[in-house]
């Protein structure tokens, strides 16, 4: 072989190697890739079906219960505008309280309900995942302008 084709050959296992490492690595990328979700676009059916996602709102007051075996929980995310019904298996965060923030992650059941296998809480008063608190806001001006009656001009 001619030292020009084993320059040649080098060069395509070269670049053969380097894009088996991109896919791998666009691979496990794509794998871990996570989104948020309102419940409002929960309910409006704009989060996956059957892949693992984020849900996150306020927790609202009344709405934990503990099941009898002492570690599933249940409780209702809201964003003002509508809820979703989450359930978690293990231990709440020390922090998670009614009518506190909270991220839930894992995957929309055929029942509708979020079963949740991480649950993360807000960590004071005065903070808020950014992405829940646009959420919230947003919620907050579509009830606004749903409730409100919009005058037609004349």
């Amino acid at each position: 072989m001619k030292p020009r084709h084993k320059r040649l050959l080098l060069v395509l296992m070269g670049v053969a190697s380097l894009g088996v490492g991109a896919w791998f690595v666009l691979s496990a990328f794509q794998q871990n890739l996570v989104f948020f979700f309102t419940p409002t676009q929960v309910s409006q059916g704009e989060a996956p079906s059957g892949r693992r996602f984020r849900v996150g709102g306020m927790v609202e007051a009344g709405s934990l219960q503990r099941l009898p075996d002492g570690l599933t929980h249940t409780f209702v995310v809201t964003d003002s505008a509508q809820r979703v019904s989450v359930r978690y298996r293990g231990l709440l965060p020390d922090l998670f309280k009614e009518g506190k923030g909270v991220v839930a992650q894992g995957r929309l059941g055929p029942d509708r309900t979020f079963a949740a296998d991480e649950v993360l809480a807000k960590h004071d008063e005065n903070y808020m995942p950014p992405e829940a608190a646009h959420a919230m806001e947003q919620a907050r001006k579509q009830a606004a302008q749903q409730a409100s009656p919009q005058e037609v001009p004349r």
